[in-house]
């Protein structure tokens, strides 16, 4: 969501430190998140951005967009409707700690910085983007840094979370980590 809210504001030419510009779009914003038969689709105004908010420009720019007070409020409300009626996953940097810090159950998912690179390059190289690995480093470092230290909802493990290391996990064994505990903590085992 903040990603989406970050590509409009580049694709308006604001300066993504702008806090008056960016907050004077807010209104005139709508992000909405669909399943699809391709998967879980973001959409910006109505269109379908899940592809243009991967860009290497947005994943620049979205610390400084996403640190913003008024934006992050707006996500939030948005994030809590979603959630309003319970029976949802929900992903992001504060998730378990600001927009639903009474969730049943929350994860803290980490791996580590040479892990998040590669899995970035390979995501960016389907794409026909080459970017070395050193720079993706140093770009994934700068941004957790910039996401820890911020002001408005910093980023911060929630102490009642279950902490996953995904360094060394395909996608299928996160997904079978997380069903176990989600069946532990709800009685339910398999089918």
């Amino acid at each position: 969501m903040y990603r989406a809210v970050t590509l409009k504001v580049l694709r308006a030419g604001i300066a993504p430190e702008d806090a008056a510009s960016v907050a004077a779009l807010l209104p005139d914003t709508h992000v909405q998140l669909t399943q699809s038969p391709q998967g879980l689709r973001v959409l910006l105004d109505g269109e379908d951005v899940s592809e243009a908010i991967r860009t290497p420009a947005v994943t620049r720019a979205v610390s400084a967009v996403s640190s913003q007070r008024l934006v992050r409020e707006a996500m939030v409300r948005a994030q809590r409707l979603m959630g309003k009626d319970g029976g949802i996953v929900l992903e992001g940097r504060d998730i378990g700690t600001v927009v639903f810090p009474e969730a049943d159950l929350k994860f803290f998912m980490v791996a580590g910085i040479r892990s998040r690179a590669q899995r970035r390059q390979e995501e960016l190289a389907a794409r026909g983007e080459h970017i070395t690995l050193d720079g993706l480093e140093t770009e994934i470092a700068e941004r957790d840094a910039r996401d820890a230290s911020r002001t408005e909802s910093p980023l911060r493990r929630a102490e009642d979370a279950i902490d996953i290391d995904t360094s060394d996990m395909t996608i299928e064994e996160q997904v079978a980590f997380v069903v176990s505990k989600v069946e532990a903590r709800t009685g339910r085992g398999e089918g």
